[in-house]
């Protein structure tokens, strides 16, 4: 058996999935039961889709940089509470304003309905007088990080809102992706059925190449002009990679990236071992990033 960071005790008794067409609903019921913190702001940013608010303590400077926050789950799980801790962390700790968006998921809503609910809401924060719109960031774990990518490419296309950052965990950028040259063994809470399944709920009747960058980013031909860059991956996730390309092509690119690949490390190991100090180190790594795009100019 392939060895797991020393960290990541658990690995070997953790699923090499945790989503499929079966258990969906169950998984579904299980991740809206985590309701949050009730301290949190809800907002309507449009009909039909909101957004948690995480503001920065009182006192801080105004306008504040804002960040939009897309959370994981396949495109067809989770909810924006399951990102309450770290968004509040990053409002407090970082005097930024955080809106976590709760978009719709596939199947029911596929392409490209949730990344039109992540524009929506990264336009309504842009648009608060208390946020400095010349300084956003985008951050996403797994699908939340693909989405995030996906919303940067639009972002550039459309004009009028340019993110300067974006923070991606483990994205999940390529639908072409099959077993990412991996020993199966090694896999864990996301393998290759799984990551065929949330494909394919998002994408619909998209396919081959009518299949957009902005629904797969790793297909986009010209990757000019994206925000500045963090990611951060295992070397035991499906999407390695998929992840270490996008990188290398956004530095070829002229973009600047900064890749983050942690040995042994399993997909959502910071979000299933949170105590591990490797985890610890991770979080230390994705808020050293935000820190440096979002400091005052001064």
């Amino acid at each position: 058996m392939p060895s797991f960071h020393p960290d990541l005790t658990r690995a070997r008794f953790l699923p090499e999935t945790l989503i499929g067409p079966r258990s969906l609903a169950l998984v579904r019921l299980g991740t809206r039961l985590q309701r949050g913190a009730r301290d949190v702001e809800v907002v309507d940013v449009a009909p039909g889709v909101r957004a948690r608010i995480h503001r920065p303590p009182a006192g801080g400077r105004t306008p504040a940089p804002g960040v939009l926050y897309v959370h994981g789950g396949g495109y067809v799980i989770g909810t924006a509470a399951m990102g309450d801790d770290f968004c509040s962390r990053l409002a407090r700790h970082l005097d930024v304003v955080v809106a976590a968006v709760d978009y719709r998921l596939a199947p029911e809503h596929p392409y490209p309905t949730p990344l039109a609910d992540a524009y929506v809401a990264l336009k309504w924060l842009a648009a608060q007088p208390e946020v400095d719109a010349d300084r956003l960031a985008l951050t996403g774990e797994s699908a939340g990080g693909g989405l995030a990518a996906g919303l940067a490419l639009l972002a550039r296309d459309r004009g009028g809102i340019a993110p300067v950052l974006q923070v991606l965990s483990y994205p999940m950028l390529d639908d072409r992706t099959t077993d990412g040259g991996l020993d199966p063994r090694v896999l864990r809470m996301w393998n290759q059925r799984s990551n065929r399944f949330g494909w394919d709920s998002y994408l619909g009747d998209l396919g081959g190449d009518d299949v957009p960058a902005t629904a797969a980013p790793a297909r986009a031909d010209d990757l000019a002009g994206l925000p500045a860059t963090w990611i951060g991956v295992g070397t035991h996730d499906l999407f390695h990679d998929e992840d270490v390309a996008w990188a290398r092509r956004l530095e070829a690119a002229g973009v600047a990236c900064d890749l983050l690949v942690v040995e042994g490390a399993y997909h959502g190991f910071d979000v299933a071992q949170p105590r591990a100090e490797v985890s610890r180190d991770f979080l230390r790594a994705r808020i050293a990033a935000f820190r440096g795009a979002l400091s005052d100019p001064a």
